[in-house]
């Protein structure tokens, strides 16, 4: 067997997002977010755990970072905290929030450790999604200032920007299945919600690119590629349906393809768009796909397509002798291998960062 050796320019790397690791959700100026709502609120999480004080990160960022050196990591990605940042959700800058990441991408450049940093990772102010949340357009106006506050601050040395973390998980988990805050529940919000983070990240590239104009701008989808459980018509028709949910609406997008018209149709169809995409406004489609210096994929299973699934259903049909992970996914690479060079191909990504992968299972330490 050869041995397979990854390039010198292969980038090894960690990632984190802040509410899952700051802790610190009151202090220095921080407002609550969705998810801190989310979390208060009794039975939306297991034990009903919260982010209040998390791994501390917020307290100990000193030794995360001298940790993440003394195992050798080249790259670190991480989230800003939205409310900690812009407590208002725009306007009044905290400065006390600026400062903290100030210090952290300092001491990781430092410690010879290159910060991707991404904006969003599912942390939207409260207070704007009492206003709406993302269904409500005038939210990409708002990311807009907190893309500008964060690049006009931290864009002479951060020189990779990732706008959004899995929009797919925003929209359709927040506002269509209510698995993850706000908890909402219905399908037509999260395709308006689908619309405004897309067009918010073609806004946030505009302000990157003025403030840091040397920096690389990408975005990180998370992709679950469908597989027909047999070679019947109607199982394809089900793998493309689940395609389009997931992979097509967001990617085509962002590449200048528009929305996918088999899925508006079949929306329309359902009853999720009743008015068609009444929501998109002209020259929205083109600010979405602005172009990007980078894509990032997170990658963690497949998803095996049966005719009659419900797209509110989100089950993958068992492979029996497969291995799962202690989350109940499937182990499967060669989706991963079919996955990255359907990118490369089909969409002539000019550079591709595997943001997200891996497996959870149960090895507490004892």
């Amino acid at each position: 067997m050869s041995e397979l050796v990854f390039p010198d320019d292969f980038l090894w790397g960690v990632a984190t997002s802040a509410y899952q690791i700051e802790g610190a959700w009151d202090e220095d100026g921080r407002t609550p977010s969705i998810w801190d709502t989310f979390s208060h609120t009794p039975g939306k999480t297991k034990n009903g755990s919260t982010g209040d004080v998390a791994c501390d990160h917020y307290h100990r960022w000193r030794d995360d970072v001298a940790l993440m050196a003394e195992l050798g990591i080249q790259a670190y990605r991480f989230s800003v905290s939205w409310p900690r940042i812009l407590p208002d959700g725009r306007g009044r800058v905290n400065q006390k929030g600026l400062d903290f990441y100030g210090r952290l991408v300092d001491a990781l450049l430092e410690a010879g450790i290159t910060p991707f940093l991404t904006l969003y990772h599912w942390e939207l102010p409260q207070v704007l999604q009492d206003a709406g949340g993302w269904p409500e357009r005038e939210t990409a106006a708002a990311f807009a200032e907190l893309a500008d506050a964060a690049s006009r601050a931290l864009g002479d040395r951060v020189k990779h920007w990732i706008t959004h973390n899995e929009p797919w998980c925003t929209s359709f988990l927040g506002y269509q299945t209510g698995v993850h805050a706000p908890g909402w529940t219905d399908w037509y919000a999260a395709l308006q919600a689908a619309h405004t983070v897309l067009l918010s990240h073609g806004l946030a590239v505009e302000c990157i690119r003025a403030n840091a104009p040397d920096a690389e701008v990408g975005i990180a989808i998370n992709f679950e590629p469908a597989t027909p459980a047999s070679d019947s018509p109607e199982d394809y028709h089900a793998a493309r349906l689940w395609d389009g949910y997931y992979f097509r609406w967001f990617v085509d997008a962002l590449y200048g393809r528009r929305y996918p018209a088999d899925m508006v149709y079949y929306y329309t169809q359902q009853g999720c768009l009743p008015h068609g995409l009444d929501f998109v406004q002209n020259g929205d489609m083109e600010t979405i796909a602005a172009p990007l210096d980078f894509f990032g994929v997170n990658y963690y299973t497949r998803h095996i397509s049966q005719a009659g699934e419900s797209l509110d259903k989100h089950h993958s049909v068992p492979n029996p002798g497969a291995e799962y992970t202690a989350m109940g996914w499937e182990v499967h690479p060669d989706s991963f291998y079919k996955l990255l060079n359907r990118l490369y191909f089909e969409y002539q990504m000019p550079k591709l960062y595997v943001t997200e992968n891996g497996c959870s299972y149960p090895d507490f330490p004892h």
